[in-house]
């Protein structure tokens, strides 16, 4: 969503589904097999995925818009080089005014027109910026702020990357002293020590840039026993209600932990509060509510509600019969909606005195490493199943 913490602000939404799930609206199909989730805008539901180029050509990678009403396709437009160790794109859209920001897996990033999805401009990540993936490619949604777009080539000419929207000229590279190559996570917008910044999970740790300048102020757990020489470093970081602090997590049995931020003398100093391996996430997400962290340990399923301010543990989810793998999520009114590696998407109830799971369903087509993340926007449930988008009625 607008604040990338994978909460919505609907409210008046069903408390419990019908059995066999909500009912269904519309089906979208021949959108491309990736593992994009989608951006809901106006008049017009936006994802990626990899697809054939045309009867002769081999497959690419395409932002497809669909009709948010019934699924119909309105347009589709070619970014780049198709593949990857996963077929199909990892990133989602991002959508600013009239204008869509999308990087491919392989660092093709462009700028298309939302009405008809011609481009505006490209920039290629690994060629211009001598850019540095990890294993699985780019995965980071673009972030917009004001007149730039700020993305994460990662390596030793640009740790991350600030742009002009409108024309796609640089403004500035903001480097590490390891020029680390790149995490899977999407950056977001800090106010920490009462500086505009931007804060992302690398391959290395945690990283932020003076919104300005580019200026590194400060790093976290660039050492082997928190995020350094992990497998990957997957979860968006998360903003706590306390601007001075920030929630971090990894999967492949590494953990989470929250930094301290203080402010002195124009530097910000990180300090670890607390660090629990029992806060691993790989590549679900950790969503915050109030005072409480939602997440699933390290792609099993068990989902796991700690407190904010320690890491306590309060609950952690023991029946996986309906609902195992990865758990992805979105929270909205009072509810979290799960959608798990193995089809099912679950109703769960945001408390953080007991896990209660409310409904269930399959989607028809639900199969292995589908780890889209769900979207809930206008009494909608958006679910991305590799070609196939699913739009759900969650409204009472």
């Amino acid at each position: 969503g607008p604040k990338r913490d994978g909460v919505s602000s609907d409210k008046n939404l069903l408390k419990a589904w019908p059995d066999g799930g909500p009912p269904l609206v519309w089906k979208a199909t021949g959108v491309g097999v990736g593992f994009s989730s989608v951006a809901v805008v106006g008049d017009k539901v936006l994802t990626m995925g990899d697809k054939k180029a045309g009867a002769d050509k081999n497959d690419a990678c395409f932002v497809v818009a669909v009709k948010r009403s019934n699924g119909e396709k309105l347009w589709e437009s070619n970014v780049g080089q198709a593949g990857g160790n996963y077929t199909g794109p990892r990133s989602t859209p991002t959508v600013d005014g009239d204008a869509v920001y999308a990087l491919n897996q392989f660092g093709s990033l462009v700028c298309l027109a939302l009405a008809d999805g011609s481009e505006r401009w490209r920039v290629d990540l690994p060629k211009e910026y001598k850019g540095e993936s990890g294993s699985w490619q780019y995965a980071e949604s673009p972030l917009v702020d004001g007149d730039k777009v700020i993305c994460t080539p990662g390596g030793r000419q640009a740790t991350m990357l600030a742009l002009d929207k409108k024309t796609g000229k640089e403004i500035w590279k903001g480097m590490t002293p390891t020029g680390e190559a790149a995490g899977y996570s999407s950056i977001v917008v800090s106010q920490a020590g009462g500086t505009r910044q931007y804060v992302t999970l690398t391959s290395n740790g945690v990283v932020s840039f003076d919104a300005e300048t580019g200026k590194l102020l400060w790093r976290y757990g660039s050492e082997h026993k928190r995020f350094a020489d992990n497998t990957a470093n997957i979860p968006t970081v998360v903003l706590l209600e306390n601007p001075n602090q920030i929630f971090a997590a990894a999967g492949y049995g590494r953990g989470g932990g929250l930094v301290g931020l203080t402010s002195s003398g124009g530097k910000i100093e990180a300090k670890e509060e607390y660090w629990s391996k029992e806060l691993a996430n790989k590549h679900g997400g950790v969503i915050r509510v109030g005072g409480y962290l939602y997440g699933d340990h390290d792609d099993s399923g068990r989902i796991w509600c700690a407190d904010t301010k320690t890491g306590e543990v309060k609950w952690t989810r023991k029946d996986r019969a309906k609902g195992d793998g990865s758990a992805a999520m979105t929270y909205a009114d009072g509810m979290l909606y799960v959608r798990f590696q193995n089809g099912y998407v679950t109703l769960v109830d945001a408390n953080p005195e007991e896990y209660k799971l409310i409904s269930s369903f399959k989607l028809p087509n639900g199969d292995e490493n589908a780890w889209a993340h769900p979207v809930v926007v206008g009494g909608k449930l958006y679910v991305r199943e590799k070609d196939t988008i699913w739009c759900y009625d969650v409204a009472r």
